[in-house]
């Protein structure tokens, strides 16, 4: 008799934990908090080089050890069909402001008309950042997987 209410307890306990995580299982799930705002478009005469075909902009902030390895990265991106610049927030607050910059570092890639084609929030892998801009400058170029732009 023992033995049969000991198993019909953990019968019960086992029911009770799968109607909870069956319940868990089918909740509809919230989205990502935090994410940072990343603008759409930009005013290119805001920027270095406005004329130039492409911009690849890094917004960061002295103060973040990630962003000057993200322009280091990008650096090496300009030449005469790309601008490259750095909107550091002490330097240029008002462009962190206007563009709803609220976190570092933030890159944009983005084309002669001010439209933001990819973005990277955070850490860039070179790979993903010189494929990302290949791909923005000429769709279709970059294999797949090997472009990883949000």
């Amino acid at each position: 008799m023992d033995r049969l209410l000991v198993a019909l307890a953990v019968a019960v306990v086992v029911v009770a934990v799968a109607a909870v995580l069956q319940r868990r299982g089918t909740a509809v799930p919230e989205p990502p908090q935090g994410a940072p705002a990343v603008p759409g478009e930009v005013d290119r005469s805001d920027f270095d080089r406005p004329s130039a075909p492409w911009l690849v902009v890094v917004f960061s902030s002295r103060s973040c050890a990630t962003c000057a390895g993200v322009i280091d990265r990008v650096a090496p991106l300009e030449s005469e069909q790309v601008a490259v610049c750095e909107v550091e927030v002490g330097e240029h607050p008002d462009l962190h402001r206007r563009y709803g910059i609220d976190a570092v570092p933030l890159t944009l890639i983005v084309d002669a008309e001010g439209l933001v084609r990819t973005s990277f929030a955070g850490p860039v892998s070179v790979t993903h950042l010189w494929a990302a801009v290949a791909e923005a400058r000429e769709p279709g170029s970059t294999p797949p997987g090997c472009s990883d732009g949000h």
